[in-house]
Formats: C-alpha cells, structure tokens, sequence
C-alpha cells in the first residue's frame, strides 16, 4: 500500500514501517519542541501540540516493539503522518508569518486547525489499536485522545476577532478620515492596537512589513488580486503607522503649532517646511521607478505597487517583468491601490503638499467607499479555492483517461490516482466526486497485473474517506475487490485488497455485507496462509473486524481459519502472534469456535509461554483464551495446566504486573484452578 514520507523516501511500494516511525517520531518532535511562542491562535495551538505529544508516545512505543507493521496499521500511521506535517505547517505560519495577516484570517485559520483535529480523529478511527502491543496507560490516553478528537467543537478566540476589527476600524478610519472635524488620526489608538498584537520597536514594524510582502508576492499570480490588494493596504497601514508612530512627539507637536498658527500654504516658512516634507517622503509612498511620490498607485500581477505613469510606461516599452522582483507578470491589469492612494492623500493634506485636488479626493472617497465594503478581507481562501481547483481539474482530466484511455494510459492514470489520494481528505473528496470510484472497480478485473494493483490501491487509499466508504459499497466494489483478494494478480494486490476489506468494513453494516460473501472470509483465510508477513497481518485484521459480528464467526471457523492461526502463534517471521491470538479469542466466543480450538493439543503450551514472553497486549489476550477454555467443561484443560510447571507462576505474576483486564482474568482462572485442585489436593494460592 501507499505512504507518505518526505522526500526523498517516497517510494511506489510498501515504505518499511520503520522508517515510517522515525518520520512520525521526528515531525512530532517538530511540531512539540518549537520554543517560540505565537501571537496568535495560543489555545489552538496549545490542544494541537498536546495531542501530538500524545501521539508521538504511541509512536514510540510501537516503535519499541521492534515489529513490522501490516499495510492496514501503515495506513492510519500514514495519515497521521500527514496530519501531523498539517499541523506543522499551519503552527509555522502562525509563528512565524505575518500577525497582521493572520489576524485578518482568524475565523479560516481556527476552521484550519478544527479541520486537522477531525481529520486526526479520522485517521483514528482505523487504527488498530487492541492489535498493537502498547500498554495501559498509553493505550487509555490514545483512546480518550480519539474521544476527544471526534467531541471537538470549533474554538475560535473572540479576543482576536475583536482585535481584528479593530484594525479592519482603523483601516477604514485611515482611508476615509472625515478631514473637516476628526484631524489627526488618533496615534495613541493606532500604538495600543499594533502594539496589542506585537508590534512595539521599529524592528518588528520592519520585519512585520517584509513578511506582508513576501505574503503578497506568493499570493500574486493565483488569482486572488484581491487577496493581493488587501495585503498591499496593510503594507501601507504599518508603513504609515511606522512612520507617525516611531517619528516621535517632536514632529507631532511641529504640526500641532503650525496648525495652530494657521500658516497659510503659500507663506515662505510653509515653503519651507513643505520643501523639507517632500524630502522626507517615507519610502513606501515612492514609486519603485520614479522615487517620487505616488499620485495614482496601483498594483502589478506581482503583488508591487508602482505609480500608474510610471509602470505603463515601462509595460508600453515591451517589458513584461516586474522591474522590482524580476518576475514574469502573468497579466498585464493594474489594479488600484486605493487604500495607499488615500494614505498618500492623507499624508499630502497634513504636511501641505499639494498631490490630489479637492474633487480628486472626494471621487477617492466615494469609489473607497463602495470598494471597502466588497474588498474588507473576504477573499481569505482563494489560494486554497486555487489549489482546490487545480487538484479537481487533474481529477477529472485523469478520471477521462481511466475511462477513454489506451491500457498504457489507464495504467497510468490509475497510478496517478493512487498516488493523489495518498494524502489529504479533501484530495479524497474530490476524486471520488470526479466519479473515479466506478472506473476503478472496472479496472480491478483488468488483465494487466499494474492497472489491477493500482486500482486496488487507489481504492485503499481513498476508502479513508468516510463517505468515499459508502460511494465504493454503492458501485457494487465487493465482488471485484474479494476476486483480487482470492486470485489477484500480485501478492501486492492480494494483500491490499485485504487492506481495503479491514478499511471498509470499519462500518458495522459493511461487516455483516462483506461477512455475507461466500467468498470474502475463506479468501481472507487463504491468505493467513499463502500471503507475507504483512499480508498475513492484514488479512487476521480484516478477519477480526469481521468476528466482531457473531453472525462471521462460524463462518470464519467453517473456512479453516483457526488451525492456520495457532501455527501463526509460532511463526516467528511472520510476526502475527498478536494479531492471531486476538482473532482466537473473538472465536472462542462462540461454541463451534470454542470447540475447535479445544482440538489443538499443543495450543496450551504456547499460552502458557506466550503469559511469560509475549507482550502486554499477548498476555491479555493469552489468559482470555485460557480462561474461556477452562470454563464451561473445561476440567481437561485445567487439568492440563495444573500439570505444566510454569503456569501456576506465570498466572500469579500476571495479577501483579499484569495490565487491568489481565490481572482480573488471572485472578478468575487462579480460582477456577484453585476449584479443580482442591478435589485432589491442597488450595493453590
């Protein structure tokens, strides 16, 4: 089956589960061992990083075991590998990316982190966690951890709402000051909002406008002008709080008394100080070209502000860059900074400098006006809308060659498919909503060995999904993928096919209907002897999901399953020993399993041995298959335990050190041993 890895692991065929791991070890390590605290976004980020430390213990312990792992387990540890690298990814952002960004997106970037939690409990879901050897206590925190990450709500924090609308205020008051009553803009208001958000010394002003634009040029070019826009308006708000509010109380208290006089505009002193004002334009209100100050700024496909003249002058003379980047502009549009263009206008006012007359202005304010209310920090998802888009229209253009394609060309849209839905539910989503599912299932009956494996595997990966669950049910994929199962043509598809079963019959009436093949179970029981170790791992999973139901039992004992398990409680290489022994001790729970197992007459050494070597998750197992055999007429097999030597000592260590469950079994088959002994001799203890 399919995992994800970063490069350069990635590998087309099954990725050693330690390697797997490491990997889910190290990012885990990543994503709890980062010391630099966020802004913004404190508790989200505090509950994400808790659940990753708990998983990153489970990871650890699996890792302890020294065991390889099935193409089932992978499958989950695969997409929480995903999961994990999300969260990575999206806490980076929130440390070190913009603030003011950010703040703008609050409500998209809490769903972000609500979205990875869900998607968490998901992968969840089809962990086989009673087949792992972990302990109690980190077997309880997983389990109470998945509890948790299905319970979830959405948190997003109403103190940085209100943060963010006041800036989205100030924003407005900025570009629209009614310059006939309110005057200045209130410094003092705009110092508390940037500094409640971090933004205090020069240095951070600085830092705070290189990664609004570095967040521009990565938005430009994605089609989201908008988005664009709205982050050059910010540049221009931090640019021009930078300069009112670090200039000091010196410049203010000038303009105070000069208002105060009532200088006119064209006395020689105003000359004067207008002439040192215009030497003083702050760099942002420059046009990159010209160095003089903007009267028209508008924004290139880049993510630049230039002065109209300037710009369409360099794009007349036969350029098609941006002369600031480099960057090939993709479109020629220049769209209006009208944000900048009214700071500048603000700024011209106040110092007396004569830019943009008095009709100019007001036909700015009415066309801000209308603009603001469409352009205030809506268009927040459309990089995403972009990468959304892009990966539907691979989808569809795929899912055409799977329908219409030569067998090459199948082969490899099928193969493309498969790896598309390695990760990402939404990759899931959208594929299976590009009708893929019913093109797969056509393909699993096909003659060439690649396209059967890589349709099988598609399916795999995409019955993550839940819903996906229900669309490959529904296009009748039970018959083909149980032909896979039972006659594949490579082991790989075999064993994967037994991986999709195990995935979908997670769903309770998906077990009775694939327990109600004639075919599924006995295929699933020819593999626990013909497959490899991981298949064979597989294959005793998807037969314990199906045992959960009463009515599979006896149809998994009728297919021959139970001698195939004891010899697998031996096999040392194929390291299925607790995968069987959970299988036994489902079928022990009905008579003609209870019956079955009572045959084997070496089954009673290999438990008592496994009480004492095997792992914690054995040993329950073990004492419950012993203790079921001892009940109900089972005097024989006390008898027999009675005469062995190590299991009275292995019993009595077992209710000390033993796990919860275990200990209390141990405790009832000690009793029944004590019961049985007392008829010949003394109590045993």
């Amino acid at each position: 089956m399919d995992v994800v890895v970063p490069p350069p692991m990635v590998s087309s065929g099954l990725l050693p589960s330690g390697v797997l791991l490491e990997s889910l070890i190290r990012i885990s390590n990543e994503v709890t061992s980062t010391e630099k605290v966020a802004l913004l976004q404190t508790k989200n980020i505090s509950t994400m990083m808790r659940r990753t430390r708990l998983l990153s213990s489970l990871f650890e312990e699996v890792q302890d075991t020294d065991k390889s792992l099935p193409p089932s387990s992978i499958l989950c540890l695969t997409e929480l590998y995903s999961v994990i690298r999300k969260v990575k990814i999206l806490i980076d952002s929130c440390r070190e990316g913009s603030v003011l960004w950010n703040l703008m997106q609050t409500e998209y970037i809490s769903n972000h982190f609500y979205s990875l939690v869900k998607e968490m409990a998901r992968a969840l879901d089809i962990l086989p966690l009673s087949l792992l050897d972990l302990t109690a206590d980190t077997r309880e925190q997983v389990e109470l951890l998945h509890k948790q990450a299905k319970r979830a709500q959405l948190f997003v924090d109403h103190r940085e709402i209100q943060r963010r609308d006041e800036l989205v205020q100030l924003m407005a008051v900025t570009s629209e000051k009614n310059r006939k009553n309110k005057g200045l803009v209130d410094i003092r208001r705009i110092r508390d909002v940037l500094s409640g958000i971090g933004l205090r010394s020069p240095v951070e002003f600085e830092e705070e406008i290189s990664k609004l634009a570095a967040e521009a040029e990565k938005q430009a070019g994605t089609g989201g002008l908008l988005v664009v826009s709205n982050i050059n308006n910010l540049i221009s708000l931090i640019s021009l709080s930078k300069t009112t509010i670090l200039s000091g109380d010196e410049h203010m208290k000038t303009h105070e008394d000069l208002k105060k006089r009532k200088m006119p505009m064209n006395s020689r002193h105003g000359q004067s100080f207008s002439r040192a004002i215009v030497c003083n334009i702050p760099d942002e209100f420059r046009c990159p070209i010209s160095l003089d100050l903007m009267k028209d700024p508008v924004i290139v496909a880049s993510g630049h502000t230039y002065d109209r003249n300037s710009i369409a002058q360099w794009i007349n003379s036969g350029h098609h860059t941006c002369p600031k980047s480099g960057q090939r502009l993709i479109h020629m549009a220049l769209i209006p900074n009208y944000a900048l263009r009214s700071l500048i206008h603000q700024w011209c006012q106040e110092n007396n400098i004569p830019n943009v007359d008095s009709t100019s202005s007001s036909e700015l304010e009415r066309t801000t006006s209308k603009r603001r209310s469409s352009e205030t920090i809506t268009d927040h998802i459309s990089a995403t809308k972009a990468a959304v888009d892009a990966v539907k229209m691979t989808a569809e253009f795929l899912v055409g060659k799977l329908a219409t394609g030569s067998p090459d060309i199948q082969r490899q849209a099928a193969y493309e498919i498969r790896l598309l839905a390695k990760t990402g539910m939404e990759n899931r989503r959208i594929i299976a909503e590009a009708g893929a599912i019913p093109f797969l299932v056509t393909l699993l009956g096909s003659p060439d060995s690649r396209i059967q494996e890589n349709a099988v595997t598609a399916l795999l990966n995409l019955s993550i999904n839940e819903n996906n669950k229900t669309l490959i049910m529904a296009a009748g994929a039970i018959d083909n993928v149980v032909d896979v199962l039972q006659s594949g043509r490579t082991m790989e598809a075999k064993e994967n096919a037994a991986a999709a079963v195990f995935s979908l019959c997670i769903i309770d009436d998906y077990k009775l209907i694939i327990g109600a093949h004639p075919r599924a179970i006995p295929a699933l029981v020819g593999l626990l002897g013909e497959g490899t170790p991981a298949g064979k791992r597989d294959a005793a999973t998807a037969l314990f999901n199906l045992a959960v139901l009463n009515v599979n039992r006896a149809k998994v004992i009728l297919a021959g399953a139970i001698p195939l398990l004891i010899n697998l409680l031996t096999d040392d290489k194929a390291g299925v020993t607790d995968d069987a022994l959970a299988v036994l001790a489902l079928l022990l729970g009905c008579p003609e399993g209870l019956e079955e197992i009572r045959k084997s007459r070496n089954l009673i050494s290999l438990l008592i041995d496994l009480l004492r070597f095997g792992s914690s998750k054995g040993k329950e197992n073990s004492i419950t298959l012993l203790l079921g055999l001892c009940k109900d007429g089972g005097e024989d097999v006390a008898r027999r335990l009675l005469m062995n030597p190590r299991s009275i000592p292995s019993l009595q260590s077992l209710t000390t050190d033993g796990s919860l469950k275990a200990r209390r079994k141990a405790d009832a088959l000690l009793r029944i041993l004590n019961r049985c002994c007392s008829q010949v001799t003394n109590p045993i203890g």
